[in-house]
């Protein structure tokens, strides 16, 4: 990376990416938290945080860009979900209240995440992502982006990582 040059942002959606709509295999079930057989139930009370897989912090941190949370968490992400996963606290979107529709097919977050990444690169980890919103910010955004489509029903996986990692690898090449 040269220095002066700002790193990459690594927006990082919730519901669909790193808890997917599906419990995730029992392989490596041992080292989740709130997965195994008779293990209880998150303490936070949602039964949806044991789809959490930890080793998914890591992963996103090995990555060479400054994550931020795009999620409707809000707060939740930093307070709930990033100390399972072992990440520090980390930027929050704060989504605008307006009313502003988007352009037919585009995603609601799309705009704003734009506009939040200011003029930097980006790679946008959602599960509902389309062609749509990469034709809008590439008509709309003066840097390379990477929406990247996560599965929501296997949620964030090493196939997904390595494809953002070739991406944002090639882009610090060309920087």
């Amino acid at each position: 990376m040269l220095a002066g040059v700002p790193r990459p942002l690594i927006f990082v959606d919730i519901d669909g990416v790193l808890i997917p709509f599906r419990p995730r295999p029992a392989a490596g079930a041992d080292h989740r938290l709130g997965s195994g057989a008779g293990h209880t139930p998150d303490r936070s009370g949602n039964p949806l945080l044991d789809r959490l897989d930890p080793e998914d912090g890591h992963r996103l941190l090995a990555l060479p860009g400054d994550l931020v949370w795009a999620s409707t968490w809000m707060a939740e992400a930093n307070e709930v979900v990033a100390p399972r996963l072992d990440l520090p606290a980390a930027p929050i979107v704060d989504w605008p209240d307006a009313d502003e529709e988007p352009p037919r097919g585009v995603h609601w977050k799309t705009a704003p995440l734009a506009r939040w990444a200011a003029g930097r690169p980006f790679v946008w980890l959602d599960d509902e992502t389309t062609d749509a919103d990469r034709r809008w910010v590439a008509a709309h955004h003066p840097q390379p982006a990477l929406l990247h489509r996560v599965d929501p029903h296997l949620g964030l996986t090493g196939t997904d990582l390595t494809a953002v990692r070739q991406w944002l690898d090639q882009l610090n090449e060309t920087r």
